[in-house]
């Protein structure tokens, strides 16, 4: 998965460095480049051929969206698309193992930010230090989520999904600091202890998260159904998620 995450990296920052790429929509009006393209295609055929007997759910292939398991791998190649063709670098690769509807193992790569972030087979969750070596792993850091302070939290919110709903909700909080952030390197800027919250109350589907939730469960951190406040649960119809929090333990949360 991490070879894959890389692989595909270089095949979008390719693209992203050219002249122009071309930007199509799909039917959700959603934007989509000939990157997304050919990452999911390299992905998709290096998960198939490591992972025969194992469903695949991934965004770009609609034929995988019917598919119905506990057991999975998903991916979402290229994460962020908007900051992709705005050119801002916030985009990432994820690619995640989900058992049991759990999502347990996780990587998270950011190419044009030179920051990878994944889970170890114990669990637990870390961030290599660029340069990346497809073959070897480099300099592992662990990470962790930050013991929060509830007088002054750390929060993280969506670049370019941000509501007067998701305002709302953080103004219940007395924070510090806020920061946005574009894809899943919101879940891993809590993983890392840089932010305390991410709240999202706004449509997602579980190949843009699930990654990112493996990264934040094995650094301690928690994925939470907004609503029930139950752990965020995978292999739901279609694929699309309820609002969520993501968040360290410590923080205090407060009800909708």
């Amino acid at each position: 998965m991490r070879r894959l995450a890389l692989e595909a990296g270089d095949k979008i920052m390719e693209i992203y460095n050219s002249d122009d790429f071309e930007v199509k929509s799909k039917s959700d009006s959603s934007p989509v480049t000939e990157a997304d393209e050919a990452a999911d295609a390299l992905i998709s055929a290096g998960l198939r051929a490591a992972f025969p007997d194992v469903a695949l759910v991934t965004e770009e292939q609609a034929a995988t969206h019917g598919e119905s398991a506990m057991d999975f791998l998903i991916v979402d190649p290229l994460d962020g698309t908007k900051e992709f063709v705005n050119r801002r670098g916030d985009f990432t690769v994820n690619i995640a193992w989900v058992e049991n509807g759990v999502p347990v193992r996780g990587v998270v790569y950011a190419p044009a930010k030179d920051r990878m972030f994944y889970t170890l087979a114990d669990g637990s969750s870390v961030e290599e230090t660029a340069p990346f070596d497809k073959d070897k792993p480099g300099a592992l850091t662990p990470i962790r989520v930050a013991e929060a302070d509830n007088a002054a939290l750390m929060v993280v919110a969506s670049k370019s999904h941000r509501d007067q709903a998701t305002d709302d909700y953080i103004g219940k909080y007395a924070t510090k600091d806020m920061k946005s952030a574009g894809s899943s390197l919101k879940f891993c800027l809590v993983a890392t202890g840089e932010a305390d919250l991410y709240p999202r109350l706004g449509r997602t589907m579980e190949w843009d998260t699930a990654a990112g939730h493996a990264v934040v469960t094995g650094a301690g951190g928690k994925v939470l159904n907004f609503d029930t406040m139950e752990p965020l649960a995978y292999g739901k119809d279609g694929f699309a998620n309820p609002f969520f929090i993501v968040c360290s333990p410590s923080v205090e949360l407060k009800s909708a």
